[in-house]
């Protein structure tokens, strides 16, 4: 302090007042010293805060918007009532989310977008409960951090902000105040200092150094050195301390009143004070010189910098060459940018640079900084669309078409851009730009680009919003103008939709001299009249003069038609026309083909409802067709037929039948079949087959059963006597099936026997990919290395094709060599696999090399095939596990091997990682420590989640928490998750002791848990007996494990275990249960199939897999032939789903499909959920293929595989494709608009903002351009469920036509009215939609949300409610108050309704149905 009092003596000595100036000092938080520093403002930091109490009788002024005026900042400060609990947690998860998206774009790109800073500004004033911290957030953004906002309007939106919070209540205390001055600084507003002094006075809101040092600032700005020292005195009255910043803005201020001497002896002044000048100084003293186009001194400057080891980074220099270009002297630009050293930050800042210029209309010089990118000319694949933000920046402020034409051309002959134009006019149309948009497509068709219909869409769309027919015709002539015709979806969607009728659409049309004669008109007309009148559309049809048209570009609309139309005789004609007339089959088809074809898409497109709906017309139109002699092949009527058969509409089917052509319709009902024994007992075959062979006549297939049932049977010695006995019977198949039973019981000299035979029989016969890995399994095992090699090249003469399954199976034999320590036939097994290609290398498949000298303690060795592998295959096989021997053994000198090589290959955060995960396994925390705590080290949870994984599979309990402890600072370490992993240890463990432990840790840091946390607390908790003070929902295990129940066989023996073991499965109580059965079978009890069934299904529902299989091998050896039921094997599915087994689970899907077993729908959609959050799109494909191959017994929706391929996609970063996809189902012309909630609710639960961006602008596409809402709805559904109603308000807005789709919003109401405490989001909807049902409707609804909350209050005050409304209550709302009354001890105000729920819920729905039939 007595330094800078020094300073201050020191200064007002000097002749020109020099102490009269003040600045800031670059200090606070993070995102406070983000929004300072940036280009194009003034250098002003963050203060810390001092809140005051703003007075109750200040009324707030209005906004200046000329010099020397000032705004009213006084505050008013009307008091309102306190928020509620929940708001209140509502607002901070709110400013939370707000903070991290502010946060992250400027972390990411130093600016944020003014469409982001809007859309977070509403949803806080929605919210009626604006924080402090939420309106010092806002007002901090709206100054530099938006370059490509001009900085009036920026100061215009600060304005605004504060104006509208302060309406919603807000209180500024004097961090506000001087946010809003940083503002006004950064945007060069002008305003008086002194009458912003006498306002703050006026609110009661004491000014701290930071305001007087920004009013200095806002003086020296104006070269107002008075002004500056009349706010100095105020520093000086109340002893505040002088910092750099002062002298700073003090340089500035002389500059601009014309003392550049003062200026620049600020500098020896300093020094003299003891204060070296930093950064902000020289780059003061710069920004003088550069206003002043004075490149020597500027030149002296940085020399006088460099000396005195002040660094000036690229910023600093960028903030300089903005200031050159604003002050006009361009000429001196290339000098400063020869001094940018191109740092880490180099691409962000000079990109807002750019966009700074751009904006305040200096775009020549924004394009000379941008060719300096170092990217430009590096070469890479990824640079060849720079500039995108820079030609984006141009048509959005309109810089003139020549300069974008110029910079275009610029860009692609130095190859920075490969389509630069094309770039420029997709920027145009999505700006609407309509002017510019033309122009620029002229341009592009001059250089031989491409013009499509599609181009002019975005022109299109806000004129057919508005109904505005002269906008749509003024873009369509503007489209014949450059050569380009309106297409059919152009007419349809865009065109013809704005007229009240095609003959109005036609004359506006031609009075504007564009031409109706195209096809695409045409085709337009045609879809329009197949919507709306077959009669018309038959006229058309059947004209002489209808040109040729092929019958796809209009099938879509025609089934449309005909399902909604009631004119059957027009439906006949036009099918008649389409079947005689070629002029609707163009190409190899014939016009009755294609009309076949037409019906079966017709009767495709069809629900189950929509046939049984309309079964009397269509019968109709069927007995009509026969009547015209229109005849279908016998494909297309088994199509139908089996459409027909699955709705259950056997008499339809007979009328389609009567349409097969008269040739085939003898044939129609035949089932052609090769006979076969259904027997499956040995001996029944192997006498047939003698019958067979005595009579002389073929039995090779009798042969090839026979041999299949003793297979199955496991009877080789029988089987291979059989193939003896009837060797000239054996085909490739029975050869198949003898081999694999050998493989099976490791009978390698018959299976090689065998496979010779086969061979010599015929040499092009070939085994499949099973059979072939299995002989090579056995072979390797059993010492016969030559053989398996000469099998595995066989493999690859045959062109055998491996899946993942056989893979696996050559993992586990390379492994099963590897145990028994020899790694050179490891190698050249593995070698033999790679040269064929017979599968790609992999991790799992290198990995047996290594441990092969790993189990030879050959840590050497086990590195140098490790390092081999990676040269090779790019694959690191068990690098773990080589550095953790390394360093238990202290092998210093191989261990700095291993690592350079890692750091190396894989990079140098993975090596760390490599040895953090190391020390940890060998005990050594503090050297695990070190190494986590290593300067710019960032999480990687894929690597997090496998050690804490493994620590887990090992009960590594020290290990894992020594890992969370000491991850607890690392950068965007997910802590929810990594307590996460300890608290499923301690279920492992049943240590619920330590669970608390960790509970208490996760509050002492903040960390917010996720639901499945709370849950599995939760069950830690219950499993030990202890309270839970939360509510948790019920988990898939307790809902799989009550969907079927198995009735109890009568047993003789052990009946009192039978009768326990079933009472405590019921209960729930497998543990129990399961100790029960051990001691029975010591006992040597043996129980019936059903106790042993129904306690597997129990351990599976807790997802106690080894116990279950235990029991299963007990239930085996006691009861002859024991197999587990549907029921457990579709537990064990889902247990095998939710371990991430997937493998496991997959083939026990396949094994239950093989003994013809059908697997519950839960089963399947966990496997398919987990291969989706596992990003496994083709084991989903797998599975729907199986499914698919059950036919109708097996009704999963189509949507369930879309969904999880979709979430597949996106997982493994492939958003586009994850759109593409579910766009095609809902464009589809038979597309029954299903529900894609599923995706919404993942990607919500992941704050996947990527992928919920491109997923809500598909949605809002399809509502918008396919008139298809049910994405959008869903979307909005899911926004509700999570709590985001601002969101969701926002949608709504974007899409007004969510309101009408009242019946899913009211299936919305009715699910969550289900369950308690819901009551809140059914009045989030009401409050955004609320008229979406009746009131009758809602609030039956809602009375039962009350009853399950057991809320009486509101419940009464929901009666009351309805009986001033007018409104009769009906008697199932009456019941469920009466009853919640008579659970309080209360008594109801009226009669309770005598008869039970279920009789007044079938009476309301009698009446729903009668009404809907009335309608």
């Amino acid at each position: 302090m007595a330094a800078l009092l020094r300073s201050a003596r020191l200064l007002k000595l000097s002749p020109s007042g020099l102490l009269q100036i003040a600045g800031t000092k670059r200090t606070g938080p993070p995102l406070g010293r983000l929004h300072s520093g940036t280009l194009g403002g003034r250098r002003t930091g963050v203060c810390s805060r001092q809140i005051s109490r703003v007075s109750d009788n200040v009324s707030s002024g209005v906004w200046p918007y000329a010099v020397g005026c000032v705004r009213s900042y006084a505050v008013a400060t009307e008091q309102k009532d306190e928020a509620s609990t929940a708001v209140q947690s509502k607002q901070a998860k709110q400013f939370e989310y707000a903070l991290a998206r502010l946060d992250s774009s400027v972390r990411r790109t130093g600016r944020i977008t003014k469409t982001l800073l809007l859309r977070i500004f509403h949803d806080m004033v929605r919210t009626g409960y604006p924080s402090s911290n939420q309106a010092l957030l806002l007002l901090r953004s709206c100054g530099s951090l938006l370059p490509e906002v001009p900085p009036e309007e920026r100061t215009e939106l600060a304005h605004h902000i504060w104006d509208k919070l302060q309406e919603t209540g807000a209180q500024y205390d004097i961090s506000h105040y001087n946010a809003l001055l940083k503002v006004y600084l950064q945007n060069e507003f002008k305003f008086s200092p002194t009458d912003f002094l006498a306002k703050l006075e006026a609110a009661n809101v004491l000014p701290n150094r930071v305001t007087y040092q920004r009013l200095i600032a806002a003086y020296c700005h104006d070269g107002d050195i008075e002004g500056a020292s009349t706010i100095l005195g105020f520093m000086k009255s109340k002893d505040l301390p002088i910092t750099e910043a002062v002298f700073s803005s003090l340089v500035t201020g002389h500059a601009r009143a014309g003392d550049i001497k003062s200026a620049e002896n600020i500098l020896p002044v300093m020094r003299a004070a003891g204060m070296e000048p930093g950064p902000d100084t020289y780059v003061s003293l710069l920004n003088a010189y550069a206003e002043k186009g004075d490149l020597d001194n500027m030149k002296k400057t940085l020399e006088g910098a460099e000396s005195s080891s002040c660094t000036l980074q690229d910023r600093d220099i960028m903030q300089v060459i903005f200031t050159l270009a604003k002050a006009g002297h361009q000429q001196h630009i290339p000098d400063m940018t020869e001094r940018l050293r191109h740092e880490k930050s180099y691409i962000p800042d000079s990109m807002n640079l750019c966009l700074n210029l751009i904006t305040h209309g200096h775009e020549d010089t924004s394009f000379l900084i941008l060719k300096t990118f170092p990217t430009l000319h590096s070469g890479g694949t990824n640079d060849i669309n720079l500039g995108n933000f820079f030609l984006r920046h141009c048509v959005c402020t309109d810089v003139s078409l020549e300069k974008i034409t110029r910079y275009c051309k610029e860009l692609q002959e130095s190859n920075m851009h490969s389509a630069p134009l094309s770039f420029a006019l997709s920027c145009a149309l999505e700006s609407k730009k309509t002017g510019t948009s033309l122009e620029l497509m002229k341009l592009s068709k001059e250089q031989g680009l491409p013009i499509r219909p599609h181009f002019f869409w975005p022109l299109l769309i806000p004129h057919v919003k508005e109904k505005n027919t002269a906008g749509v015709l003024e873009v369509i002539k503007g489209m014949q103008e450059l050569g380009v015709s309106p297409d059919i979806e152009t007419f349809s969607n865009y065109i013809l939709s704005i007229f009240p009728s095609l003959e109005a659409a036609r004359q506006a049309l031609q009075e504007a001299g564009i031409s109706t004669d195209s096809e695409g008109f045409l085709l337009s007309e045609i879809r329009l009249l197949a919507l709306n009148s077959l009669a018309e559309l038959y006229t058309l049809l059947s004209s002489p003069s209808l040109p040729s048209l092929e019958l796809t570009a209009f099938r879509g609309s025609l089934i449309f038609g005909f399902k909604k139309s009631a004119d059957v005789e027009s439906m006949v004609k036009i099918t008649k026309l389409l079947y005689k007339d070629e002029r609707f089959s163009q190409g190899n088809s014939k016009p009755a083909e294609a009309t076949a074809y037409f019906l079966y898409s017709l009767m495709d497109s069809m629900s189950e409802g929509q046939v049984r709906a309309q079964e009397g017309k269509l019968r109709n139109f069927f007995n009509q067709l026969q009547a015209q002699n229109i005849t279908i092949s016998r494909n297309i009527y088994r199509g139908i037929r089996n459409l027909l058969d699955s709705y259950g509409v056997p008499e339809l089917i007979k009328d389609v039948a009567t349409l097969v052509e008269s040739n085939d319709r003898g044939s129609i009902d035949e089932v052609s079949y090769t006979p076969r024994i259904t027997g499956t007992d040995s001996k029944v075959l192997v006498n047939k087959l003698a019958e067979l062979k005595a009579e002389n006549k073929p039995f090779s297939s009798v042969l090839k059963q026979a041999i299949q049932a003793l297979g199955s049977e496991e009877n080789m010695q029988h089987a291979l006597e059989l193939k003896q006995q009837y060797e000239e019977g054996m085909t490739a198949g029975s050869y198949a099936i003898l081999i694999s039973l050998c493989c099976r019981h490791n009978n390698t000299e018959e299976a090689l026997n065998l496979k010779r035979e086969m061979s010599r029989k015929d040499s092009s016969a070939a085994l499949d990919a099973s059979k072939y890995v299995a002989l090579v399994k056995t072979f390797s095992l059993n010492d016969m290395l030559e053989e398996a090699l000469d099998i595995l090249k066989e493999m690859k003469e045959k062109e055998v094709v491996l899946n993942d399954t056989h893979v696996t199976t050559l993992f586990h034999t390379l492994n099963a060599i590897a145990a028994k320590g020899d790694p050179a036939s490891v190698r050249q097994m593995q070698d033999t696999i790679f040269t064929l290609g017979l599968t790609k290398p992999t991790t799992n498949l290198c990995s047996p090399l290594v441990s092969a000298y790993l189990e030879s303690e050959d840590l050497s060795g086990a590195l140098e095939a490790a390092l081999e592998c990676q040269k090779r295959y790019n694959h690191l096989p068990r690098i773990h596990d080589i550095i953790v021997g390394l360093v238990e053994k202290g092998d210093t000198d191989l261990l700095q091997k291993a690592m350079d090589f890692v750091s190396q290959e894989r990079g140098e955060m993975t090596m760390l990682y490599d040895l953090f995960f190391a020390f940890l396994q060998t005990g050594r925390y503090r050297e695990a420590r070190q190494i986590i705590e290593t300067p710019g080290l960032r999480a990687k949870p894929g690597r997090l989640h496998w050690y804490s994984e493994k620590c887990i599979f090992h009960n590594q309990m020290e290990a894992l928490e020594q890992m969370v402890e000491m991850t607890a600072k690392l950068f965007e370490c997910d802590r929810d998750e990594m307590y996460c992993y300890v608290l499923r240890l301690c279920k492992e463990t049943n240590d619920w002791q330590k669970a608390v432990s960790v509970w208490t840790k996760m509050q002492e840091e903040n960390v917010i848990p996720r639901e499945r946390t709370m849950r599995l607390l939760a069950d830690i908790l219950r499993n030990n007996g202890q309270e839970v003070p939360f509510e948790v929902p019920e988990t898939w295990y307790q809902q799989a494990a009550t969907t079927q129940q198995v009735k109890p066989e009568a047993d003789t023996h052990g009946t009192n275990y039978n009768v326990r073991l079933l009472s405590l499965c019921k209960k729930g109580k497998a543990k129990e249960a399961y100790g029960i059965l051990k001691e029975a079978d010591k006992k040597g009890v043996t129980l019936g199939s059903s106790p042993y069934d129904h306690l597997i299904r129990a351990l599976l529902s807790e997802g106690s897999v080894e116990d279950a299989m235990v029991v299963k091998e007990i239930a085996e050896t006691r009861v002859p032939g024991f197999k587990l039921s549907e029921v457990a094997n579709s537990l064990l599915i889902i247990t095998y789903s939710k371990r991430g087994q997937l493998k496991d689970a997959l083939e026990k899907l396949k094994s239950m499909i093989q003994v013809d077993h059908m697997p519950m729908h839960l089963s399947v959609t966990r496997l398919v959920q987990a291969l989706g959050n596992q990003g496994d799109v083709a084991g989903i494909q797998e599975v729907e293929s199986i499914v698919k191959s059950l036919g109708t017994s097996v009704n999963m929706s189509s949507m369930l595989f879309t969904n999880n391929k979709a979430l597949a996609h996106i997982k493994n970063g492939d958003v586009e494709t994850a759109v593409e996809l579910l766009e095609g189902v809902y464009t589809s012309p038979d597309s029954s608009n299903p529900s894609m909630s599923f995706v919404f609710r993942k990607i919500l639960e992941e704050d996947n903002d990527h992928a919920l961006d491109k997923l809500s602008a598909m949605a809002e596409r399809l509502a918008n351009h396919f008139a298809c809402y049910r994405p959008a709805t869903d979307l909005f559904i899911q926004l509700l469920e999570t709590d985001k109603v601002e969101d969701a308000k926002f949608m709504l807005a974007r899409c007004n036509a969510l309101a009408e789709q009242k019946e899913v919003l009211l299936s919305f109401v009715a699910q969550k009215a289900q369950s308690p405490g819901q009551v809140g989001k059914i009045k989030n909807l009401c409050s955004l939609v609320p008229d979406f049902t009746e009131k009758e409707v809602l609030y039956s609804y809602l009375m039962k949300c009350h009853v399950l909350d057991k809320d009486l209050t509101a419940a009464k005050a929901l009666l009351e409610q309805m009986q001033k409304e007018g409104m009769v209550v009906h008697e199932l709302s009456l019941k469920r108050l009466a009853v919640l009354y008579r659970e309080v001890g209360e008594t109801a105000p009226f009669p309770e309704p005598p008869e039970s729920f279920k009789f007044y819920a079938n009476k309301l729905k009698e009446k729903a149905t009668q009404v809907r039939a009335e309608e």
